[in-house]
């Protein structure tokens, strides 16, 4: 989803107060396909996308938040957009902020560092790359800098009013901060710091509804999988359970309806409990074996990523053979897993390995259809004419219901 449209977006809504801000950079030098990544989270409503907001072309985020009113915050997030499209450097964009009662802003990519402005609560986390030494130092006003070329975080967090762990901010903040040092000290990537720092300051600091996060090296953000579904509603829970997923054949199925299963119904197999803290890393992380899924021919929701799911699934058992990916969304669609859509054949699966690509065509069943007609060892004709006959049968015992009372009179008069 493009900024511009985030930005409309952003003006239709009535409050977006984001009040956990995180981003971390892992590789200055932008090499790393998950070296740099942001999210935002909070205990209110309306956790929508504008609330971690990226540009795929220039590698930046802008994160917004604070206590004004969200025509401040728009005001603010279209200035700072605009300062960093024309090369301005993080401070410089996140201290907009200051100029807008009560807003905040965090800005930064790979290559421009970090940097935190206008109402905030958050710590600048760097760690050396000679010596390892991680330092986390405790800003309150002005404006907090990662500077360019530096590992490091920023992480803002305050307590939401109604918040039943209001008052945790504090502690959390500062224990979140020195664990994304640790984190960083130790190689993980960006994405994998991130995803672990929203479930801690899920589960600790009840600041827990997405919201969502950014790859800001790879482009890929977790667009709805966690926003609100409506106004005024709260996001997902990132600190609860999402999905259940089968390591063995890629079947997996979301909450609250994965409570139904405890073992895979394709394979058999065990299934793993994903939450969402964990999902979100899964989503923006980018592995060396990583597929790129593009599905055509329907626009069901749910329908691009669960095929994403078992295609990298398919891919990781069989390798890039259409037939067994055919295959395996074939028992996703008989399973229930895939609705709306018929079956596939070889034919319908675009691979092309050297891109790590594949495409998908699907056709979509005609009205309300969930699933396609079953494939019966019975000539359809057959059916037809046990239809009718049963549609006889029927009109019979209902005439001899009818006329019950002169049947059996005529039958007593003989």
């Amino acid at each position: 989803m493009s900024i511009a449209f985030l930005i409309i977006f952003l003006m239709t809504m009535s409050s977006v107060a984001a009040t956990c801000n995180i981003i971390v950079i892992t590789d200055p030098s932008g090499s790393d396909p998950n070296g740099a990544a942001a999210g935002s989270m909070s205990f209110a409503d309306n956790m929508f996308q504008s609330t971690f907001l990226m540009s795929k072309n220039n590698h930046f985020a802008v994160l917004s938040g604070g206590t004004g009113s969200s025509d401040t915050r728009l005001d603010s997030v279209i200035e700072a957009v605009a300062n960093l499209e024309n090369n301005a450097s993080a401070a410089s964009a996140a201290s907009i902020a200051s100029q807008y009662k009560g807003a905040r802003l965090v800005a930064g990519g790979p290559s421009i560092g970090a940097a935190i402005g206008g109402s905030f609560n958050a710590y600048v986390i760097t760690v050396d790359d000679a010596s390892n030494d991680i330092k986390v130092t405790p800003y309150t006003s002005g404006v907090a800098t990662l500077q360019p070329g530096q590992k490091g975080a920023i992480i803002h967090l305050r307590n939401t009013d109604g918040n039943p762990l209001y008052g945790t901010a504090d502690s959390v903040r500062k224990e979140t901060a020195m664990n994304i040092g640790k984190m960083i000290r130790d190689g993980y990537p960006a994405t994998t710091i991130l995803s672990e720092a929203m479930g801690e300051v899920a589960k600790d600091s009840g600041e827990k509804y997405g919201g969502g996060g950014v790859n800001l090296v790879s482009g890929i953000s977790t667009d709805d999988m966690f926003t609100p579904i409506e106004m005024n509603q709260t996001g997902y829970p990132m600190d609860e359970e999402y999905s259940r997923v089968c390591d063995d054949c890629g079947w997996a199925m979301g909450y609250p309806r994965a409570e139904s299963y405890d073992v895979c119904p394709v394979c058999g197999a065990g299934l793993r409990t994903v939450y969402a803290y964990e999902a979100l890393g899964s989503a923006l992380t980018v592995s060396p074996n990583a597929v790129s899924v593009s599905v055509y021919g329907s626009d069901k929701p749910g329908l691009a990523s669960t095929t994403s799911e078992i295609v990298e699934a398919s891919v990781a058992k069989y390798g890039y053979d259409a037939s067994a990916i055919a295959g395996s969304i074939n028992r996703a669609i008989n399973n229930g897993l895939l609705m709306g859509v018929d079956h596939v054949e070889p034919k319908d699966i675009n691979v092309k390995q050297g891109s790590k690509a594949v495409g998908v065509y699907y056709n979509a069943l005609p009205g309300d259809r969930s699933s396609p007609a079953w494939d019966l060892p019975i000539d359809g004709n057959i059916l037809n004419i046990l239809g009718s006959i049963q549609t006889a049968v029927g009109i019979i015992l209902i005439l001899l219901v009818v006329f019950r009372s002169r049947l059996l009179k005529s039958f007593q008069n003989r």
